[in-house]
Formats: C-alpha cells, sequence, structure tokens
C-alpha cells in the first residue's frame, strides 16, 4: 500500500524528551490484536496518555491542547525493545510523519521508513536544543526537507542521513511494491536483451 509523498514538511512539533521509549511505551502489547494498520493512533502511548480511570493525564505532551502538528521530537534512544511493526502504525495512524531523536533502534528505525515515516537523527546538542524551543513556544515551527536531508526550525538547522533507497520511496510514495512495479519498463528491457 503506498503512502502519500514525503518531500517537505513544515509543521509544529509534539515534544516528548523522555529517554528509552521502547516499543511497548509506544503501543502496549494488549492492543496488538488487530492485523490491519488502522485505529492503532487510538492507543498511541496509552498507558502515558490515560490513568487507569481511562481520564486523559493532563500533563502529557499528546493531551496538551498547547502542542500539535506532524512531528514528534522525542528523546535518545527512541524505538526500542521488540521489534514490533505496529509501532510505526500507531504513530502513523495518529498522524505523525516525522520524529526526531539523537538515537533510534535499528529494527524501530527500519520500520518507521517501511510505513511511511521518517526517522530523523539529529545530534545531542540540536536535539535539546529543538525540545527546549518547542516547550517554551509551542507555536515553532519546525522544517523537514526530505530531499536536501536537512531539518531546521528558527536560526538553526542540522543535516540527516537516510538511506537513498528509502529516500526514493517516501519521495515517490512508495512501498517496496511500488518501487518494484515503477521500474516495469527498465525490467522488461533488461528481460528483453538478455
Amino acid at each position: 500500500m503506498s503512502k502519500e509523498k514525503f518531500t517537505l514538511l513544515k509543521s509544529k512539533a509534539v515534544p516528548l524528551p523522555n529517554e528509552n521509549i521502547d516499543t511497548d511505551q509506544i503501543i502496549p502489547a494488549r492492543f496488538l490484536k488487530s492485523t490491519t494498520r488502522e485505529g492503532f493512533g487510538d492507543n498511541l502511548f496509552r498507558d502515558w496518555r490515560y490513568d487507569s480511570n481511562n481520564n486523559p493525564v493532563h500533563d502529557f505532551a499528546l493531551n496538551n491542547p498547547a502542542y500539535s502538528g506532524k512531528i514528534l521530537v522525542a528523546g535518545k534512544n527512541f524505538g526500542c525493545g521488540s521489534s514490533r511493526e505496529h509501532a510505526a502504525w500507531a504513530l502513523y495512524d495518529y498522524g505523525f510523519r516525522v520524529v526526531v531523536s539523537s538515537f533510534f533502534a535499528d529494527i524501530f528505525k527500519n520500520n518507521a521508513l517501511n510505513n511511511a515515516v521518517l526517522p530523523v537523527v539529529v545530534s545531542d546538542s540540536f536535539l535539546k536544543r529543538l525540545l527546549d524551543t518547542i516547550q517554551s513556544n509551542p507555536e515553532t515551527q519546525v522544517t523537514v526537507d526530505l530531499e536536501n536531508q536537512n531539518i531546521s526550525f528558527d536560526s538553526h538547522s542540522e543535516n540527516f542521513d537516510i538511506n537513498a533507497y528509502k529516500k526514493i520511496c517516501l519521495t515517490n510514495g512508495y512501498d517496496d511494491i511500488d518501487y518494484l512495479l515503477s521500474l516495469d519498463k527498465e525490467i522488461r528491457e533488461f528481460d528483453l536483451a538478455h
């Protein structure tokens, strides 16, 4: 299933400065009963967003009306723990298209890229400055330029790396099958030549 094309995103951001956020915190295991990607956003960070009586926890960032946007800015080591793809599904279904951190667990990073969520790795100092800025001014606009592999806000900017193949997929809205189908002409020409 292809997703929307991603080239440039300018959005406000939601700060979540916690470090070592694991996939069970992103989407608790008890919500993994579905095999379709829809509906997981309702339970994103469920145990942090709601108390035991199912009431919103008012000081949690996703419940704070001051914060909104398609960018989640999280502390170091985001997506550690088990390899559940549902964590990426939950982030996407909630509306996030970018997660910024200074380190991502490898499996989570690949799952995110496979599900049209861009993990942007920045330096610790850039991450701290970005979190501090968003927390002091929730209206801060963050720009993620995938083509130029750059993230910026106010007068601060930093480049980030991305796998070239995944960049092609994101900028064209491709999943792996869409990418192969996009090469149909080249594959046919190769087949005829051999």
